[in-house]
């Protein structure tokens, strides 16, 4: 799989081309492998992005959009291609990687709407003959490094946003699951991008370093771990660019005693298991307060047990994990819960895996009697591990969320409209749901944490993605006017 440069496959210009093994992971074998990146090629890479800025910049934001509109019809049209991409090289099941497209497809639609959020401002006479107005233009070749676990829709929350605006792209998908934004790329040439817009290159950090240090690079947006999202941050903005680096998570489900405890148990099992917990807004701290905990455990303990763990394309709930050295990870947290004293309600470190081969899987896990000492509350699993904490009060199970050094999302659950608005104002994380588990929101509002979720001050797409990837002008006019004064040295006021 090689990168894409000027609207065209190439193997880069490296002079010792390296390769990395792509795998199925539901089956644990190899099919195929991807060119890896270094700093030539990433130049390349820029060079092209950087070639083709100006004319993308003066394009008329009409038939910018008019090429948005294009791929969003060819995106929708041939979307179960993307969807089976996807669970070919991460695992997740058909049904979550469709879910995926569909949620990447709304930032798509959003984007469609370019020419109203450019919109400035305007003001007349603001001084005598004085007008003022502002725009806001695009920045240039800008970079994106999206993570394994979304690999079409992570994209898809910045690219769009980016190059409606004007910008150009180069972007650095996983290695382990390239295949989505290849396809991507090859949909915009469809739909009629310009070369150098959009281009492609593979690589490890190798390639991440050279475009956070890159000259002509004027900013990087990220979605990774917590460590590399803070390297990637503190790289880049030492090398004079804006940064979004949305980093990990460790989400909460507050359940109060008046919650639906059989909604709760479903909402639970679907934040904690989907996609095999590799999200960012699963939830894996369930948090019950007061005297429900035992039926609430029991109440999860049963769905998951009827969960169907295996190859994604055969119509199981949850697929693999994506590596058979996340797998080994993830059961180790796994065995050190069970050795700091948790109690293992339902055990995912073996089963019956309906799978060919040898994939990389770790079934649905439930503890209970967690506390936060514990290393599988205090580290991101990154996997089907959900934990379940005891406390007596609302105002315990606010404290865990809010000393936690995570502030991604969180949830509560209540029919208590009272309690619900004070976990709302008091809870200090980026995005909050209010009996809805995953509170992702909708491609017109913007995504991102809090604390160590968060590096940058600007989240993804809504109206801080279209201010991240534009930058402002203010603009004062007075034509000709003979009572301009004459000759006045004093600091203008304005009259």
């Amino acid at each position: 799989m090689d990168h894409w440069i000027d609207n065209a496959y190439t193997e880069g210009v490296e002079p010792n081309i390296e390769r990395a093994d792509v795998t199925n992971p539901a089956t644990g074998v190899t099919t195929g492998q991807v060119v890896m990146a270094g700093q030539a090629t990433v130049d390349q890479a820029v060079a092209s992005a950087k070639a083709a800025f100006p004319a993308w910049r003066d394009t008329s934001l009409s038939k910018r959009t008019q090429i948005l509109f294009r791929y969003r019809e060819l995106l929708n049209e041939r979307k179960e291609e993307l969807a089976a991409l996807i669970t070919a090289e991460h695992g997740k099941v058909l049904d979550d990687a469709l879910g995926e497209v569909n949620r990447g497809l709304e930032v798509v639609e959003f984007a469609c709407g370019m020419p109203n959020l450019l919109k400035g401002g305007y003001t007349e006479n603001a001084s005598t003959n004085v007008d003022v107005h502002s725009k806001r233009q695009p920045l240039g070749p800008v970079a994106i490094i999206s993570p394994f676990n979304f690999p079409a829709m992570v994209p898809m929350w910045f690219f769009p946003v980016a190059i409606a605006a004007g910008n150009t792209v180069v972007i650095k998908p996983s290695e382990k699951d390239p295949s989505a934004v290849n396809w991507e790329a090859e949909l915009w040439k469809e739909a009629g991008l310009p070369d150098g817009v959009f281009n492609v290159v593979h690589g490890g950090k190798p390639a991440v370093d050279a475009l956070l240090e890159h000259d002509d690079i004027k900013a990087v947006s990220f979605v990774g771990s917590t460590p590399i999202a803070k390297y990637v941050y503190e790289t880049a903005t030492a090398h004079g660019k804006r940064v979004q680096a949305l980093g990990g998570a460790k989400n909460h489900m507050l359940v109060l005693p008046d919650a639906d405890l059989d909604m709760v148990a479903d909402n639970a099992i679907n934040a904690g298991f989907g996609s095999a917990g590799e999200r960012c807004m699963a939830i894996s701290a369930l948090v019950a307060v007061g005297d429900i905990a035992d039926e609430l455990v029991e109440k999860i303990a049963e769905r998951a047990r009827n969960l169907r763990t295996g190859d994604g394309t055969r119509g199981t709930d949850m697929g693999p994990l994506v590596t058979s050295e996340h797998r080994d990870k993830v059961a180790g947290y796994i065995d050190a819960g069970e050795r700091e004293g948790a109690t293992v309600v339902v055990d995912g470190r073996d089963g019956d895996f309906d799978a060919d081969g040898n994939g990389y899987f770790v079934g649905p896990t439930l503890f209970d009697h967690v506390t936060p000492e514990m290393t599988i509350y205090k580290e991101e699993i990154f996997g089907p591990v959900l934990s379940v904490l005891r406390v007596d009060t609302y105002e315990e199970g606010l404290e865990l969320s809010n000393a936690n050094p995570y502030g991604n999302g969180t949830a509560i659950f209540t029919n208590d409209g009272g309690a619900a608005r004070r976990f709302e104002n008091e809870v200090e994380v980026g995005m909050i749901g209010i009996n809805v588990p995953i509170p992702v929101p909708m491609a017109y509002y913007s995504f991102g944490g809090w604390k160590n979720s968060l590096f940058g001050d600007t989240h993804a797409h809504g109206a801080e993605g279209v201010h991240f990837f534009t930058r402002g002008k203010a603009v004062t006019t007075r034509w000709s006017d003979p009572s301009h004064g004459g000759i006045n040295l004093g600091f203008p006021q304005n009259q």
